[in-house]
């Protein structure tokens, strides 16, 4: 038995600082405590002590030398290792954020800041409406993503106040990762699939989100387009080593906020990371496809991405079509929505998801496989040699293309295969000028053998680009995303033909048009602005009739179809290399592209990878792949972490699948992104 005086040497002082909210210092607490004593006894203790009414169920205790939550309150002080030299903070788990969303609005809403950040999303999330949180992370900026701007609020007598929008209210606490009774499959529409318009009649599936219908129409609309001026003086990425340094901030996913170092009220970019959207839906997803667009709207403007100047041209007639009909008063009239019968519209919905698609001619696209053949051009670009096509037979089966010098030889041996699976496809596209090309970048040994096919006309290109597109990815025509994928590149390609100027004479008169808002300022500096006005309004003749919604689906579309769409950046040196290349991660693959030159040097599927893990000691990166193929390289531009999470995190959504009715193994995302085990 210990007597009074044993007790007293085996307890110690300990010094808390308690973050009281309505003041504004931070006050010291001395406790005398026990090393058996556990968390939760400890913050009981706190409190008694404090005696202050109030609700105290949100502190917890963070321990600031070791930067960690004392979250699991039946360990004791021994098993936490706190000594009486600990400095403790009993402070708010949900403190104030300032978010910054795609379309350039902050929003100011109450984030938990001890949940790990792929939690405090998934809650972000649900606060904004947006489904498959999963998609979408947080990134602190570098210090150049607001240096203009400083700069010239420098020069500007009057402070430039930011319209924030203030969610205090919002009922971020952490819970689960998704709620799926919000977005069950057979939920009554959220939204008017045409116009994104909230459906009136069930604004209360908004119960657990603090956005009221104008909140949401701030969120789910366009803003109008930002001044040439603004647009100049955001910060824009001039090379791949610059756009590197932008993806140097994201968030590790299985940590807090607070491990992390971030702030109460600091400013971060809430982004779509990983660049594979899955089951977008214009009935439940208004707001998910409008911060889709304005994400893909703003790294077109800024030319995060590169486009060809037609390309850019349709992206601008796109965005004049979507701020013309996103400022037209119709839509912003919420009252004149039909009244929806909740269990009908719930029936009709699963009636289509268990119709399906149609079945026609199933078991002959199983047992069958198709396969194009026809005369197209090909150029194999070697040194001191002029650009010049030679006409062979091409055959395209499963996910090879074999060439002949005529049709008669077919049945022979062909002058060269091509095997396409893991290739690089670009297009190499002039509509105007009548060019329908397909650049070939095809995994060797020792790099990437560049191979470019010339198609006569539009339908032709489709059909072997798409096919080209699905052999890359290891598929074949037989695959039912390969019609789609033909009608969407038939559907971009008729977007950039360009109409007589006719109509659009009598169009520039009465123009309300500012068209520099709508192209890069490189792009701008090239024109006049009459006559980028006339090219603008040229191709918004294509898509003057779209709705707003499919509209925005369909520059979501083109923008998905640039050849570098997808692949986020990444400074790194390759093991045995002397000198610095980039890295480009996309959802299928990792390439080796050359730092001075921007040319890809080698591809690696995921399809192929056997395993990945990482050295902490030395912060670097192994890669094992198929036919003993292995890589290494330490990153530059950022922590190894984030490299590593984004490889993972492209895996982990590999694995989603409409089956899983929304629900996440978040387990298995922290197994395949953590690196730990």
């Amino acid at each position: 038995m210990l007597s009074s005086s044993d007790f007293a040497s085996a307890s110690w002082e300990l010094v808390i600082q308690v973050d009281h909210p309505n003041e504004e210092e931070q006050k010291d607490v001395t406790l005398r405590v026990s090393g058996d004593l556990h968390i939760g006894g400890v913050m009981l203790k706190l409190v008694e002590q404090i005696n202050i009414a109030q609700d105290w169920s949100d502190f917890a205790l963070w321990w600031e030398q070791k930067h960690c939550w004392l979250l699991k309150t039946h360990w004791t002080l021994d098993k936490c290792g706190v000594q009486a030299d600990a400095k403790l903070l009993f402070t708010p788990q949900h403190k104030m954020l300032r978010l910054r969303l795609p379309n350039v609005k902050t929003v100011r809403l109450r984030v938990s800041f001890s949940a790990v950040v792929f939690r405090a999303v998934s809650d972000i999330c649900r606060a904004l409406n947006i489904r498959r949180a999963e998609e979408v992370s947080l990134l602190k900026p570098s210090g150049e993503y607001f240096k203009k701007k400083k700069r010239k609020e420098k020069n500007n007598k009057e402070p430039i106040i930011e319209d924030i929008l203030s969610l205090e209210c919002s009922p971020t606490n952490s819970g689960p990762p998704v709620s799926p009774g919000l977005y069950s499959r057979t939920m009554t529409p959220t939204y008017d699939p045409i116009n994104g318009t909230p459906a009136s009649s069930t604004m209360t599936w908004f119960s657990d989100s603090p956005l009221t219908e104008q909140n949401c129409s701030i969120l789910a609309f366009s803003q109008p387009p930002q001044s040439p001026e603004a647009l100049a003086d955001m910060y824009q990425p001039r090379s791949l080593v610059d756009k590197a340094k932008l993806n140097a901030g994201w968030l590790d996913s299985s940590r807090s906020l607070m491990e992390q170092g971030i702030q109460e009220d600091e400013q971060l970019l809430l982004r779509f990371k990983y660049y594979t959207f899955f089951d977008l839906n214009p009935k439940y997803d208004a707001v998910r496809i409008n911060q889709l667009y304005e994400q893909a709207r703003w790294a077109i403007l800024l030319e995060e991405i590169d486009c060809t100047e037609e390309e850019m041209l349709i992206f601008a007639a796109l965005q004049y079509h979507i701020s013309k009909l996103s400022l037209s008063t119709e839509i912003q009239d919420f009252t004149n929505e039909p009244e929806v019968d909740e269990v009908e519209a719930a029936l009709s919905n699963l009636e289509v998801t268990l119709e399906g698609g149609k079945a026609d001619n199933t078991l002959e696209d199983i047992t069958d496989i198709p396969k194009l053949a026809d005369n197209l051009r090909l150029f194999r670009p070697k040194k001191l040699i002029l650009k010049a096509f030679k006409q062979y037979w091409f055959v395209f089966k499963d996910t090879s293309i074999a060439y002949f010098k005529n049709k008669e030889l077919e049945q022979g041996e062909p002058v060269e295969k091509l095997n396409l699976r893991g290739c690089e496809v670009v297009p190499d596209v002039n509509v105007a000028g009548r060019k329908f090309g397909i650049k070939l970048l095809i995994p060797v040994a020792d790099g990437m053998n560049e191979v470019y096919l010339r198609c006569d006309h539009e339908s032709q290109y489709a059909q072997w680009m798409a096919a080209c597109i699905l052999a890359s990815k290891g598929k074949t025509m037989a695959d039912s995303s390969y019609q789609p994928e033909v009608l969407n590149i038939l559907s971009f390609l008729r977007m950039k033909n360009r109409n007589s100027a006719s109509q659009v004479a009598s169009s520039l008169e009465n123009m309300d048009m500012n068209p520099e808002c709508f192209v890069s300022p490189r792009c701008a500096k090239k024109h006049k602005s009459k006559q980028l006005a006339a090219r603008i309004l040229e191709a918004h003749q294509n898509v003057a009739q779209m709705p707003l919604v499919e509209a925005k689906l369909r520059f979501i579309q083109a923008w998905q179809s640039l050849p570098e769409f997808g692949l986020t950046y990444y400074l790194v040196r390759f093991k045995g290399s002397k000198k610095d290349d980039i890295l480009g991660v996309s959802y299928n693959r990792l390439i080796r592209i050359d730092a001075t030159t921007g040319i890809p040097i080698t591809t690696w599927r995921f399809t192929n990878m056997k395993q990945w893990n990482v050295n902490w000691e030395i912060r670097q990166v192994a890669i094992e792949f198929d036919q003993n193929v292995s890589i290494a390289f330490t990153c530059l531009s950022a922590d190894c972490k984030v490299v590593h999470e984004y490889i993972g995190g492209y895996i982990f959504l590999s694995t989603r699948s409409k089956d899983q009715n929304e629900t996440l193994d978040e387990d298995l995302f922290h197994k395949l992104t953590g690196g730990q085990e």
